[in-house]
């Protein structure tokens, strides 16, 4: 009997990289091995050039500016760059700033940070469909507001909010609009100048680059913002983030985002399908939810919760041949419900019960077939081990039950 290979649905966690870019950033190894910032020489030339094109190719996508692509690490520090930087920056016009319960920790760990510094912190809500409720954003908005932070699509859910009324909020107050959009750059289109985004925090490995490197746009102009920079050095990246800039990496950003620039059309709408019909014999079994609106949406995420059944313990029926998450890549050690889903209120029974599939350019359809006959089977398997589902099937009120700590 052949080994099954493992079938990877996880590409909210990483995206495998896309060979083309493997092959852009080889020479960049060894060849040409030059430091970006090395202007005495042929190797930090070149070196200097490959930076500049990748920086290109990302804004052609993003429809900005070169200059308003700053390189980074990644998303987290990005999103770090951009609340510390934005709250230094505009102290003297206030210390208020406006996310959501169901940011990435990237947002939430980094705004703990500021109220230690003496930020206030406004945590909007959600609704049971993961949106914001655009109401109660403009009702949070003070005098002392400086940034709405808000992310473009959720990684747990694939839910996208509503980008541009939220702009439209924060243009008539006068309050800059920051976006995590880690999730949607490469996969739909995020052009933030023609929305109305002022920061915009993305990463490589999420769209079929490499690991280790990300961006964060900052508008130039109508508004031109400023940040201070978070690491101090040499003052690279136009002094917003000093260090050796990562050129291999940078190289492979900027081949990914040409790719998904090209082919992100016909990916939405082979992923679009795949995933629908994933979710649609899923939903086929008793007692499942989709979490999260399904009108606004990425298009190749969807989150299922299978009643009555643990999503850890499901996992461990196929995980020896599918990769999916209950949670988020960066919170999934901890078994904790998910917060994401609490949020949009979920009992901590649903929210523990349900699983993230994310598809990518890689999956295939005979892939996701396999996948929805392992998941049909692990749920059954599951349930018909569980005194709980035997009680649901005997129309028991579950809802009714006291149970008991011993």
């Amino acid at each position: 009997m052949t080994q099954r290979k493992l079938i990877y649905l996880d590409n909210n966690a990483t995206t495998p990289c896309d060979p083309r870019v493997v092959d852009a950033m080889i020479p960049y190894f060894f060849e040409k091995h030059g430091n970006a910032a090395s202007r005495s020489h042929q190797y930090g030339w070149e070196a200097e050039d490959a930076v500049d094109y990748a920086r290109e190719q990302i804004a052609k996508l993003l429809d900005v500016e070169d200059k308003e692509v700053i390189f980074t690490s990644g998303a987290t520090e990005s999103n770090n760059l951009a609340l510390k930087g934005v709250f230094e920056m505009y102290a003297k016009k206030g210390n208020h700033i406006i996310t959501a319960e169901t940011e990435h920790k990237a947002i939430l760990d980094t705004c703990g940070h500021l109220e230690k510094a003496g930020a206030e912190i406004t945590y909007l809500k959600v609704q049971e469909d993961g949106l914001i409720n655009l109401a109660d954003l403009e009702a949070a908005i003070k005098p002392n507001t400086i940034l709405v932070s808000l992310m473009w699509a959720n990684n747990e859910t694939g839910v996208i909010q509503p980008m541009h009324e939220i702009a439209q909020i924060c243009e008539k107050h006068g309050v800059l609009f920051h976006s995590d959009a880690t999730q949607a750059v490469g996969k739909i289109p995020t052009h933030p100048r023609e929305v109305g985004v002022h920061l915009m925090s993305f990463t490589a490995h999420k769209m079929y680059g490499p690991k280790g490197v990300g961006a964060l746009y900052v508008s130039r102009k109508n508004p031109r913002v400023k940040v201070t920079a978070q690491i101090d050095g040499g003052g690279h990246e136009r002094g917003m983030r000093s260090g050796t800039l990562n050129v291999p990496g940078i190289v492979g950003f900027g081949k990914a985002a040409e790719i998904a620039r090209e082919e992100m059309q016909q990916d939405t709408a082979r992923l679009s399908k795949l995933r629908d019909h994933l979710q649609a014999e899923l939903t086929k079994m008793e007692e499942t939810k989709v979490n999260g609106t399904e009108e606004s949406r990425m298009p190749h995420v969807a989150n299922i919760s299978f009643k009555h059944v643990e999503g850890e313990g499901l996992m461990m029926t196929f995980n020896q041949n599918i990769a999916v998450s209950s949670g988020s890549a960066c919170t999934s050690a901890s078994l904790e419900p998910s917060y994401v889903l609490v949020g949009m209120g979920l009992g901590d029974d649903l929210a523990h019960s349900s699983i993230r599939f994310s598809l990518g350019r890689f999956t295939t359809e005979e892939e996701v077939d396999q996948a929805i006959e392992l998941v049909r089977n692990g749920v059954n398997h599951m349930r018909d081990l569980s005194p709980i589902w035997e009680m649901y099937q005997d129309g028991v009120d579950l809802t009714k039950i006291e149970w008991s700590a011993h």
